[in-house]
């Protein structure tokens, strides 16, 4: 477990008209479930792949327990990402998925099996392990995605919309096993998504992301109440809050 920080965090990409983050500023407190929230193209899947070292930053830093991790190798920064897409290799039983980091990593093979055991078990999954992905349901696929990433023990969970390809009665579902799996773990963890019903279900804090700038972050409860803005007042809450335009006379 580990904290997590931000400082001045920004993304640019070529021909763009605005950066795709400006400057973000964030802290991520340890076994902490931050849910990064906003609508299409606000910056949050950036945040989360500079995090991951799949991207490379144009300014600013990112900190994982206390370390400078900004131009550190993906495989050295110790984190575990769960994508919306699965990426499951369709050759592999869910065992062998499950187990893949930990035998790259050198791990004995009696401890791969005791860690993916102990994994299945927490998620449900352990009567799957001997079946390939093309033989399990949308749901079982993400249980197994997000098995592959408990085996490895990181310093912090990223989630990128893991939740979305699912059917709407899926997805609430593991929206309560995920949460809870996540805080009974006790690991840092970063969730994206453009749900709010996700976001304010979710989190311990949500940062609520527009057009690559921060606009609030807090207890879902506290920024539902207090939104900072128009734009948090309008985008949260369903149905959406009334807003009136006024003229001064």
């Amino acid at each position: 477990m580990a904290t997590l920080s931000l400082r001045g965090l920004t993304r640019r990409f070529p021909n763009a008209e605005r950066p795709a983050l400006a400057g973000l500023d964030l802290d991520v407190e340890d076994g902490e479930l931050l849910v990064l929230v906003g609508p299409s193209g606000c910056g949050k899947s950036t945040a989360l792949r500079l995090i991951a070292g799949l991207d490379s930053p144009d300014g600013g830093t990112v900190s994982i327990g206390g370390r400078d991790v900004s131009r550190v190798a993906p495989e050295d920064r110790d984190v575990a990402m769960v994508f919306q897409g699965y990426a499951l290799y369709p050759h592999m039983t869910a065992r062998d998925i499950m187990g893949f980091p930990l035998r790259m990593r050198g791990v004995a093979r009696a401890e791969r099996a005791r860690r993916v055991e102990e994994a299945a078990g927490l998620l449900s999954i352990g009567h799957l392990l001997d079946r390939r992905p093309g033989e399990l349901s949308g749901g079982e696929r993400q249980r197994v995605a997000m098995g592959r990433a408990i085996v490895r023990a990181p310093a912090a969970f990223l989630f990128d919309e893991p939740l979305s390809n699912l059917d709407a009665a899926l997805r609430a579902e593991l929206r309560v096993e995920l949460a809870a799996l996540v805080r009974r773990l006790g690991t840092t963890s970063v969730y994206v998504t453009h749900d709010q019903v996700e976001a304010m279900t979710m989190g311990d804090r949500i940062a609520v992301l527009r057009a690559g700038e921060l606009q609030q972050v807090g207890p879902p409860r506290a920024i539902y109440e207090a939104p900072a803005n128009l734009f948090v007042a309008g985008f949260l809450g369903t149905p959406a809050i009334n807003l009136i335009a006024l003229e001064r006379s």
